[in-house]
């Protein structure tokens, strides 16, 4: 019964992940990076090019690859966490 509750919390943790980078992009197409707290900030510390890089790797990105990766491990049986 453990087993099962663990294994299914890596699911909803890896679809939560991909909901989160998903909704980033949401936020850049359609809000004009409204609601996205930290652009400005990486902007104005990194550069505007490689802080918009930054953001979109570390938000966008990288959240998008973990959750596929969660959700296909789920799938093949692979344990993550």
């Amino acid at each position: 019964m453990l087993l099962i509750v663990h294994t299914m919390l890596s699911l909803i943790f890896s679809i939560f992940i991909l909901a989160l980078g998903l909704f980033t992009i949401y936020l850049r197409i359609f809000k004009n990076n409204k609601g996205l707290g930290k652009i400005e900030k990486m902007k104005e510390v990194y550069g505007e090019t490689f802080g918009t890089f930054l953001h979109v790797v570390s938000y966008t990105v990288i959240p998008i690859a973990l959750g596929i990766a969660g959700i296909v491990c789920y799938c093949l049986g692979i344990e993550i966490f």
